[in-house]
């Protein structure tokens, strides 16, 4: 019997590839499975074969745990309190063991446990394999189609199985098995049954990696690819710099003849592949992310995180693209939100600011239109600033003398103050659940109050670009915050 054991043990270990430990551990599962019968309750088994002899002993045993806990699962559990009785020296966390009779292994026979031997070695060798792979650090795989899968496609790669999902594949692309394919890896599910490598052709690391590939320089420090942006198997665009001043990094990756560029246009079925410089300047990186484009005026705002771009008539359409596509990798290549306008347009809306900034030096410094004018004109728009910059700033202005600074200091600073007083008044009629919702800050706060949310469900009643406006949020957040705020609806209806 003990050298049936060792016999199966040793065959099983060379026909599966696998260490012997692997199937001595299946083989423990699987008698303590066949143990495990002899009870009606849920029991704990355990099972150990000597390596050597190859002789098995069974035993049923208890988990120590505290007594304030309380047994959780009082078939495989022992209070603490009592397992002293029985062992006084034992310790939480560890275990009460009592002897079984040994089950003839003849007699486990049932398909079940052999099924449980192999399916535990099938693991293993799964595991394996997958671990040999990551150990070689592979971001592409390139393999043949073995099947397809409910729509996805699995590629065979040496011994590995991948799935490349419908969701990541390139738009009307015709994948038939057999075929060679190369895709990246974006990333391994250990929890999964089937393929645990999943990839993807859409990602733009996919097209990033294919330059690098190409592209020598790259590998050797010379060059970096800094971003890339994919409309998949339409347009891209990569943002590259490059650390040695004698090299030219669009010739460079583009190649002589196109040769570089076209043997990843290939892969990506013809995917149009525009190379744009990356500069520190995100103005100037945004210029050249617009290519083909010619910009005539740009305008920063940094708290939006946003630039208006300003384009003549004939440069318009090349700006925004096909349904807007080459606005749209710009941005998302630059990482900036891209407004594209007319000439006419910046003037309209540099007219409406005006027109309002005036307004509000007006009315808030009691002013009339002239002086509100003139600080337009010196570049002041806000009360901040006439209110704290340093006074020889606005003692310069040639309209203002000593008098009239000093009084519209004054008034600037009492306008402040009496607008943070009434924001205050606004934030203290805020409800406490309001203001302990998670992501919400006190401007936040102050700026719902001034359009009168005062409470959670006045949050949750809002519409996400009713918030988003309302705060200058973008939609994402906003639609967050909504959720946050509708939660407790849920959990009083549960």
């Amino acid at each position: 019997m003990s050298r049936e054991i060792l016999l199966l043990v040793d065959a099983l270990a060379r026909e599966k590839n696998v260490p012997r430990e692997v199937v001595f551990g299946a083989l423990e599962n699987a008698l303590a499975s066949a143990m495990k019968k002899r009870f009606k309750e849920d029991a704990d088994i355990r099972v150990s074969i000597d390596r050597d002899t190859g002789s098995h002993e069974g035993y049923r045993r208890w988990l120590v745990v505290p007594d304030e806990a309380g047994l959780q699962e009082p078939d495989q559990q022992e209070l603490f309190s009592e397992a002293q009785e029985i062992v006084p020296d034992i310790e939480v966390g560890e275990y009460i063991e009592e002897p079984l009779e040994p089950v003839e292994f003849g007699r486990i026979g049932a398909q079940a446990a052999k099924q449980a031997i192999l399916q535990r070695i099938r693991d293993a060798e799964r595991e394996q394999l997958l671990n040999d792979f990551l150990e070689r650090g592979e971001t592409i795989i390139s393999g043949t189609v073995k099947r397809i899968d409910k729509g996805d496609v699995i590629i065979e790669a040496g011994k590995i199985e991948a799935r490349l999902p419908r969701s990541e594949m390139i738009p009307k692309e015709n994948i038939r098995v057999g075929d060679r394919i190369r895709a990246w890896v974006l990333r391994v599910d250990h929890s999964a049954r089937g393929q645990q490598v999943i990839l993807s052709r859409t990602a733009p690391d996919f097209i990033r990696q294919l330059f690098e590939n190409e592209v020598p320089e790259i590998e050797q420090g010379l060059l970096e690819i800094k971003a890339a942006a994919r409309d998949p198997g339409v347009r891209a665009k990569i943002a590259v710099v490059a650390y040695d001043k004698r090299i030219d990094p669009i010739g460079t990756c583009v190649g002589m003849r196109g040769s570089r560029v076209t043997a990843v246009r290939n892969e990506l079925g013809g995917e149009q592949v525009d190379i744009v410089l990356w500069s520190e300047d995100p103005a100037e990186f945004v210029i050249g992310a617009l290519a083909p484009a010619t910009v005539e005026s740009i305008v920063v705002d940094e708290d939006k995180h946003a630039m208006d771009v300003v384009v003549d008539e004939e440069n318009l359409p090349k700006a925004i693209g096909s349904r807007g596509q080459n606005v749209r990798l710009a941005s998302e290549l630059t990482g900036w939100q891209i407004n594209i306008m007319t000439p006419e347009e910046s003037q309209s809306r540099l007219e409406q600011e005006r027109t309002e900034l005036r307004q509000m030096f007006m009315s808030r410094l009691d002013v009339d239109e002239e002086v509100a004018d003139i600080l337009i004109d010196e570049g002041f728009t806000g009360l901040e600033e006439v209110a704290y910059v340093p006074i020889q700033e606005l003692l310069d202005i040639e309209a203002f003398d000593e008098d009239t600074v000093n009084e519209l200091r004054s008034r600037a600073r009492n306008a402040l103050l009496t607008e943070a007083i009434a924001q205050e008044e606004r934030v203290q009629r805020t409800e406490p659940e309001l203001l302990e919702l998670e992501g919400m800050t006190p401007e936040l706060a102050a700026r719902l109050a001034e359009h009168e949310v005062f409470s959670r469900d006045d949050l949750a009643e809002l519409a996400t670009d009713e918030l988003s406006e309302m705060c200058e949020l973008d939609e994402k957040e906003a639609s967050e915050l909504i959720m946050k705020a509708r939660a407790h609806w849920f959990s009083d209806e549960a």
